[in-house]
C-alpha cells in the first residue's frame, strides 16, 4: 500500500510515492540484552494534548519511513523519542519527524526503545539500531555513509550517548550487524537533558566528546527551567575539540514542542535545521 505525498527534496519540488512504514524487530529472538520485564506495552491515558505516550516497552523495534525510491541511496536518521526513560512520546517526537524527514527526501526510522528506567538497555537498542540500518543499507536504499541520529529530551541524552559512546558494544554482539559502526554521521540534538554537571558546564563523566564527535545541531528555549544548561554545556565541548556545531537558543518555547507550532519563537527551529541537514548530507 502507498500513499502519496508532494515531496520537496533538496533538488526541488517533485510527487513520489512514499512506502507506509513498517516495523522491524530489532533483536533476534531470545537475544535482547538485559531484558528485565515482560510487561506489556501499551499507551497511558491520554491528556488531551494529542500525544501518544507509551510505555512498558519491552521489545525494541525500528518503524522505517523509507523516503521514495530515487534509484540512489538516501540519508538516512534514526530517531529516539523522549519522554524521561519513563515513556516515548511516540507520535509528536517519532513519527510526526520522520514523516518532516521524508518530506526532505531522507529516510527515517524511529527507535521504540526501552522503557521505563532501562536507560543501559536503551543505550543497548540505540547502538544496536545503528549498526541494523548499516547492516541492511541495501534493503532500505540508504547511504550507510550518511545516517545521522536525532533524539528529542532524554531521547536526545540517549543520542549523545550513543554520539560519543561508539567505539565498543554496550552487550555483546550477536551477528553481523553488530560489527557495523554504531558512530552517527552526525546529530540532531533537540532540547536535551541530562548532559551537563550541576553548577557547571561540564559535561557528565559518562559522555565524552572527542574530535570523532559527529557534527551537531543544537535546539533549546531559555526558559527550559535548567535543561538548556545541558545544550550548553555540550556547545561548549563540541567546539572544544572543533566539531563543527550549530546552536539555536530561543528566549521561549519551554520543553517538549517537537515540530508542532505553538505561537513561540521555537516554532522556527526546523526550518533551520532544514538547512542545516542540507548542507550536511549534500552529496
Amino acid at each position: 500500500m502507498f500513499s502519496y505525498l508532494s515531496i520537496l527534496g533538496f533538488a526541488g519540488l517533485a510527487l513520489a510515492a512514499v512506502a507506509e512504514p513498517s516495523v522491524v524487530q530489532l533483536w533476534p529472538e531470545g537475544k535482547i540484552p538485559l531484558k528485565t520485564s515482560e510487561k506489556v506495552e501499551h499507551a497511558v491515558p491520554s491528556r488531551g494534548d494529542d500525544i501518544v505516550r507509551l510505555t512498558d516497552v519491552n521489545v525494541p523495534t525500528l518503524t522505517a519511513f523509507l523516503a521514495p525510491d530515487t534509484g540512489k541511496p538516501v540519508p538516512a536518521v534514526l530517531i529516539c523519542p523522549g519522554g524521561g526513560y519513563s515513556i516515548l512520546a511516540w507520535n509528536h517526537e517519532g513519527t510526526e519527524i520522520a514523516e518532516w524527514l521524508n518530506s526532505q527526501g531522507v529516510s527515517a526510522f524511529v527507535l521504540k526503545y526501552r522503557v521505563p528506567g532501562q536507560r543501559d538497555a536503551a543505550f543497548c537498542d540505540a547502538q544496536r539500531a545503528m549498526g541494523l540500518i548499516r547492516e541492511r543499507a541495501n534493503e532500505f536504499r540508504v547511504d550507510p555513509k550518511r545516517l545521522g541520529i536525532m533524539g528529542f529530551s532524554a531521547g536526545a541524552h540517549l543520542s549523545v550517548r550513543v554520539c560519543t559512546n561508539f567505539d565498543k558494544r554496550f552487550y555483546e554482539p550477536v551477528d553481523d550487524a553488530d560489527r557495523q559502526s554504531c558512530r552517527p554521521d552526525f546529530a540532531l540534538i533537540i532540547y536535551p537533558a541530562y548532559l551537563y554537571k550541576k553548577g557547571t558546564f561540564e559535561m557528565v563523566d559518562d559522555l565524552p566528546v572527542t574530535k570523532e564527535t559527529p557534527p551537531t545541531f543544537l535546539v533549546q528555549a531559555e526558559d527550559d527551567r535548567s535543561l538548556i544548561d545541558s545544550s550548553i554545556a555540550y556547545f561548549i565541548a563540541l567546539k572544544a575539540v572543533n566539531v563543527p556545531a550549530e546552536m539555536h537558543i530561543y528566549p521561549s518555547g519551554g520543553h517538549g514542542y517537537g515540530l508542532r507550532q505553538r505561537g513561540k519563537p521555537t516554532d522556527r527551529w526546523g526550518d533551520l535545521a532544514k538547512v542545516w541537514l542540507g548542507g550536511i548530507i549534500k552529496k
